[in-house]
């Protein structure tokens, strides 16, 4: 940001002058290029949000859509990316493979406690996985679907604040593919590419695979280069066998690795060149490595389909976390380096079995049976002092679960939706603490049982706009501390209660070349989650909170007849924690303070234009491809404590490229502005840290698809 928006007053009138010229560009824009167009009825949008092809604005709930043509040519190559790239959803990040806090609308645990949160369900092909796989690579993926608001009545997996769907593509009859490849500034690299086609009459495959990497932009003072350079390689295979016209069998396996990434702790101001003191070569041994093995098994009946997914999945990671000396001096007045080594071993079950209306049947409904079981590990065996202080704790979480919704019309116009689920958890915990050569031995179990769901009513002012009230109730099971450092730490928390209310509407032009969607919301949270930590104690305790999140949200967009599409999405939220908490170590919580990481304003605005180019000699025919995005963030509390903001950042990306028969060349810049945000921020009286985003890059690309 330039030096005129330092203030914290200027900084809001940068932040409102810029809102303004972004709302005056694309009406401008709407305006003046309207006239020109003529009409073309484009082809229908869908989504699969109820695990079926629907029209967006038929579904009562509130969605936002990210298209994979979207993923690539905005370059949102990790989940991460994707969501910090959605209006409305929150991520708090380090940097590591393992440690991502995600809130929609306001609205998830104000720190994880546990690797088996349930805030935000994210599923891959239908397959829960947990939420710890931000760091997952988009590759060969079709579209990502962020349902906001209480979900679980629709698949085995329950959010509180939501779902992330993740689509993949499938196999095909038709022989396809790409590849793609990318270099740029700071040690970017990424290599891709996928077939896919027939085998067989009946079989068809498809294959997938992906290699990145990139420098660390936080330097090493002791060697004046990177602290780290993370690797990332990714496969993913699948077969598609059609035994006859009604039933359909899916095997996939993914395998994932990451290799030297690490959680970012930078002393606060990080100032034009952030740097950390370590010892060289400290993350190179940092780990973690994902692998997912599915099978889908799809029936139709004469009037209804059956559906059942198998899965099992495994997670293996190792990552060493540094305070460097800088950090350790201002923290303890003793300049020397501090690290800890933590591992965890993931195994995942998880079996679904639902049966459903067929698509286009007048009255939508389903009804299915879900059952999974995770067992893990959390363990910390050393650290710069040695083994005397290690910890070790292992988990399991059992789950059964039955659920249903449906979707039946009242009159012509006005429709009906109710849903609901009951649980069944059972966790149980066991935990060893050494200190020197003794330890002390820790075992706990929990059971609960629950209900959630949701109530909506849907009516069609015309056949282009729908609008919908939703009622929900979401529910956030208890659980034990993955991080505990004694049995003291270690007492279970409760669970979370959420209610939610949301009047909202969805509309689109009678051609399909424009859209709006708006929704008004209101939800309360009571026992929230709540992780205390000390960092000059490195003791972690459990608690709970009571939030209150009330909020709006706006997006759009519209297709002109010669390539341009304009698309804008506006989430005002007031987000609070209404009750006050004490005994935590790193300071009591007030009541009224801001949810941390959420920011009253975000914003999106994305400008494609495919612009032909005619004929050049033995290129054929041409094509100019650009796409800019611009992404804005308010200033939003770091923790829940309000100790200090994060300032409000924008995020300009943009990308051109010429496309011919032999493929497409592009060049990209990412974070064109040169702005210096935070992706976290924590405090330890005296001493804030937390970790910058990076700066400006540069870089050129090419792809090719068949």
């Amino acid at each position: 940001m330039s030096a005129r928006c330092n203030t914290t007053a200027t900084r809001q009138s940068c932040y409102k002058r810029n809102t303004i010229t972004i709302v005056m560009s694309f009406t401008l824009a709407n305006s003046a290029l309207a006239a020109a167009a003529e009409p073309v009825q484009l082809p229908a949008s869908t989504v699969t949000a109820r695990m079926e092809h629907e029209d967006p604005k038929d579904v009562p709930i509130s969605l936002s859509v990210i298209s994979g043509e979207q993923l690539r040519t905005q370059r949102l190559d990790t989940l991460e990316s994707a969501l910090r790239n959605t209006s409305g959803v929150s991520v708090n990040s380090s940097g590591g493979p393992n440690d991502f806090n995600v809130l929609i609308r306001g609205v998830g645990s104000l720190y994880q406690m546990s690797m088996d949160d349930s805030s935000v369900a994210f599923n891959i092909d239908g397959v829960p996985v947990s939420s710890r796989s931000l760091g997952f690579g988009t590759l060969d993926v079709e579209r990502i679907e962020v349902l906001k608001g209480p979900q679980g009545t629709l698949s085995g997996a329950i959010g509180q604040a939501g779902a992330v769907n993740i689509t993949t593509r499938q196999p095909t009859r038709e022989l396809e593919g790409y590849v793609r490849g990318e270099v740029g500034q700071e040690g970017q690299f990424l290599t891709e590419g996928a077939i896919g086609g027939p085998i067989s009459d009946s079989l068809s495959g498809r294959l997938a695979v992906r290699r990145a990497g990139y420098d660390s932009w936080i330097d090493n003072d002791q060697t004046n280069h990177p602290i780290t350079k993370p690797r990332n390689e990714a496969y993913r295979g699948s077969l598609l066998w059609d035994l006859n016209d009604d039933t359909h069998v899916l095997v996939s396996a993914e395998r994932q690795k990451t290799e030297r990434a690490t959680n970012s702790l930078v002393l606060r101001p990080y100032g034009s060149d952030p740097s950390l003191d370590l010892t060289p070569g400290l993350f190179d041994d940092n780990y973690k490595t994902t692998e997912r093995y599915t099978l889908k098994i799809d029936h139709d009946f004469a009037n209804s389909r059956l559906t059942s997914t198998t899965a099992t999945s495994t997670a293996d990671f190792e990552g060493l976390i540094a305070y460097d000396s800088k950090l350790m001096g201002a923290l303890y007045g003793t300049p020397s380096e501090f690290w800890v080594v933590d591992k965890s071993f993931e195994r995942s079950w998880s079996q679904d079995l639902h049966l459903s209306s067929l698509p286009d049947s007048d009255v939508f409904w389903v009804a299915g049976l879900a059952a999974s079981r995770n067992e893990r590990s959390y363990d910390t065996p050393r650290n710069t002092y040695g083994t005397s202080g290690a910890k070790y704790r292992d988990f399991t979480t059992t789950t059964y679960a039955g659920y249903g919704e449906v979707t039946f019309p009242l009159t012509e116009r006005l429709k009906l939706t109710t849903g609901y689920r009951h649980s069944w958890d059972r966790k149980t915990y066991d935990g060893q603490y050494f200190s020197g050569s003794s330890a002390v031995q820790d075992s706990r179990k929990l059971t609960d049982d629950y209900g959630t769901g949701r109530v909506a009513l849907s009516y069609a002012l015309t056949p282009q706009t729908n609008v919908y009230v939703q009622l929900a109730r979401g529910y956030k099971s208890g659980g034990f501390n993955d991080y505990a450092s004694q049995i003291t730490d270690s007492e279970p928390y409760k669970a979370a209660v959420s209610k939610a209310a949301e009047l909202g509407f969805k509309s689109e032009t009678e051609d399909r070349r424009g859209s709006l969607n708006g929704a008004l919301f209101f939800t309360r949270v009571h026992d929230d989650h709540l992780l205390g930590y000390d960092a000059a104690t490195f003791a972690t305790n459990a608690f709970n909170a009571d939030t209150r999140t009330r909020g709006a949200e706006l997006e759009g967009s519209w297709r002109f007849d010669y390539g341009l599409t304009l698309a804008a999405s506006a989430t005002y939220l007031d987000a609070k924690i209404t009750s006050g908490v004490q005994g935590i170590q790193a300071g009591d919580v007030a009541a009224g303070n801001r949810t941390p990481d959420v920011p009253r304003w975000s914003g999106n605005f994305n400008a494609s234009w495919k612009h032909p180019l005619g004929t050049f000699a033995s290129l054929g025919e041409t094509t100019l491809n650009t796409s800019l995005n611009y992404h804005l963030v308010g200033e939003r509390a770091a923790d829940p404590q309000n100790h200090f903001n994060l300032d409000n950042y924008e995020k300009l990306d943009l990308r051109a490229g010429l496309d011919s028969k032999y493929g497409e060349v592009y060049a990209f810049a990412d974070n064109l502005l040169n702005q210096t945000y935070d992706t976290y921020g924590f405090y330890s009286d005296p001493v804030a840290y937390g970790a910058p985003a990076r700066r400006r890059t540069l870089g050129v690309g090419y792809t090719y698809q068949f």
